[in-house]
């Protein structure tokens, strides 16, 4: 390594950006680039891929392009960069013809560093060959796994990147992405030409986030009753519909929580609008379908709850990964039930999609099971997805928080799969189970399966109870779901040796945990032992909030929370105490610091 260069970007991580140390991989990365090198970095959201090409940005002569699929991304970063005093700018269809006009000149003037496009702008006629004649010091392709088919928010305009090494061939590439199982990097890799070039993995484990999946009974009530341990906290609902969305923003409404819908059945200018109002308050939730999400830079989101179980592993990591970007205590919720499996089976076998892109969507459905059913800490199947080990427990999943009792059921399992089978393997779970409980339905009567020896032998048990067993049946591979059969449950090979008495089957005693109480105990963030309800961290926010009304940006672009939080803890006096909060840059102190110096000294 360069002991010069990362001196250089040790400087210009205090100064510019206000923080002392880089974190993991970050220092060898911003080398490596910086000295010309191509890279493919995989790091988790909040982790900081965005240092990794802004400080080499600043570090290298010339001009830097962002490659960014959202126009709202990139208005983030332009402006959180701003915030910073670094020149940056965008081009997109947002950006009008003077303003871009003004772009085109500071890059002939070289007075700017970092230039975010889309991939179609970047590749304009006319565009490629104004860019090789001023020169391009390093082009960053952000949210990289839109480059692969295998990913979860592939884009084809993304492919057409591949032609990136052979129209800047001197210039170094740097991709980068919060989440690719091995699959994806490799496409990565092959499409943009940095299958030669080192893979800076770091850790997929977000510790600050706490992860909990319950089984879906009334989601509506539950859903409330998880954010009734979140009053006035930011965070994302996931649905799978836009139906399922409108309805539950309006139901959150009625019950006190302030809610806003997102997904594409809203015409362009409410989604922009609703996304605008959750960027710049502070006490929003947004309930969505995966259309809202990737443009998203917002730190103090507080929590992301599933109401739906979403469609991939990756796509749930990417999704969770949206909450505690700050480094803050933040909470990952997801309820599922059959009905979900049944569905999302659905759309994968009615899709026009080749077969082995269909088998890779089984294949991550499966794997998003198995960490639903997982009755170990949930972060062991959730890393393993990624290629990390983790060894459990975690501390911070509702495995680990309270662990699930093992109960033999052997005898129940050897009744489901007989009742699939003697039913002939044609009906959904809601069926069977009516057949093994006993009910006197007129469908049961109609097949005379209440003939059956099955009929009326689980009796015992709830039909929660039996959906929970069918569900980890599936999870092991013993049952599927028969989308020809519309839902209707099949058994599997590997039955075999449970119905032959030749294994055991341990199943999971499923009980929801109660939601965390609030009120008792104010929570502080990491590192701080202040509480959010401070009265000086209330004048901070208030102050925050006016001044972020005034630039027209988010509050979050002025100061983050753990920053205002900082703040509180330390009560500085002198512009040279506050120079020590991080994530206080020189510009940021510059233009700030008198103010918050006011503000603490009229708190104490």
């Amino acid at each position: 390594m360069s002991t010069v260069i990362l001196n250089r970007a040790q400087e210009v991580l205090a100064r510019v950006f206000g923080y002392a140390d880089f974190r993991g991989e970050q220092a060898a990365i911003v080398e490596h680039v910086t000295s010309g090198g191509h890279a493919l970095v995989l790091m988790p959201t909040g982790g900081g891929k965005s240092l990794c090409y802004q400080i080499p940005a600043l570090l290298r002569q010339g001009l830097t392009i962002v490659i960014s699929p959202l126009i709202a991304l990139m208005q983030n970063q332009v402006a959180q960069l701003q915030g910073f005093g670094v020149a940056a700018a965008a081009l997109n269809s947002s950006v009008d013809t003077e303003s871009s006009r003004e772009v085109y000149f500071r890059i002939r003037q070289g007075t700017l560093k970092l230039l975010y496009v889309s991939p179609e702008r970047l590749l304009m006629d006319g565009m490629v060959s104004f860019l090789n004649d001023v020169g391009v010091s390093l082009i960053a392709i952000d949210e990289a796994h839109c480059v692969s088919q295998w990913g979860h928010d592939f884009r084809p305009e993304y492919q057409k990147l591949s032609v990136l090494a052979e129209l800047f061939p001197d210039t170094p590439r740097l991709a980068l992405t919060a989440t690719a199982d091995e699959r994806t990097r490799a496409e990565i890799a092959q499409v943009l030409g940095l299958t030669e070039a080192p893979l800076f993995v770091s850790s997929f484990d977000r510790p600050n986030l706490r992860l909990s999946v319950v089984e879906k009974i009334d989601p509506t009530r539950q859903l409330l009753r998880f954010l009734s341990a979140h009053p006035g906290e930011s965070g994302i609902v996931y649905a799978l519909s836009r139906k399922r969305v409108d309805e539950l923003a309006a139901k959150l409404n009625e019950a006190g929580v302030r809610a806003l819908a997102y997904h594409a059945g809203l015409d362009s200018q409410q989604r922009s609008q609703n996304q605008a109002q959750f960027l710049s308050d502070e006490k929003i939730v947004m309930v969505a379908t995966i259309a809202f999400g990737m443009g998203i830079d917002k730190p103090d989101v507080r929590f992301v709850a599933h109401v739906d179980l979403p469609k991939s592993m990756e796509g749930y990591y990417q999704e969770i990964g949206r909450a505690g970007r700050d480094g803050g205590p933040a909470y990952a919720w997801m309820c599922y039930g059959l009905a979900d499996l049944v569905q999302l089976k659905r759309f994968i076998e009615e899709s026009t999609a080749p077969e082995a892109r269909k088998r890779y969507e089984r294949s991550q459905l499966d794997a998003l099971l198995a960490y639903a059913e997982s009755a170990g800490c949930r972060r062991v199947p959730l890393l393993q997805h990624f290629g990390q080990h983790f060894a459990a427990p975690c501390g911070n999943c509702d495995r680990c928080l309270h662990p699930v009792q093992q109960v033999d059921a052997t005898e129940s399992a050897r009744q489901m799969l007989s009742a699939i089978h003697r039913t002939g393997q044609k009906f959904g779970a809601i069926y069977v189970i009516a057949v093994l409980r006993g009910a006197q339905t007129e469908q049961v009567e109609r097949f005379n399966h209440q003939q059956l020896s099955v009929f009326g032998l689980g009796k015992s048990w709830s039909e929660d109870r039996w959906r929970a067993l069918v569900r980890q049946l599936i999870a092991r591979g013993m049952v599927e779901i028969d989308h020809e059969g519309f839902g209707a449950l099949k058994l599997t090979e590997r039955c075999r040796p449970l119905l032959r008495g030749e294994q055991t089957f341990q199943m999971a005693k499923e009980v929801e945990a109660e939601a965390p109480v609030r009120g008792k105990k104010k929570r502080a963030e990491p590192g701080n032992t202040v509480s959010k309800s401070d009265p000086l961290m209330e004048a901070l926010r208030v102050w925050r909030k006016e001044t972020a009304t005034e630039q027209k940006v988010p509050p979050f672009v002025v100061f983050h929370d753990g920053t205002l939080l900082a703040i509180v803890a330390a009560r500085p006096k002198t512009l040279s105490a506050l120079a020590k909060i991080s994530g206080l840059g020189e510009k940021k102190l510059e233009r700030y610091g008198d103010a918050v110096l006011r503000i603490v000294k009229a708190g104490d």
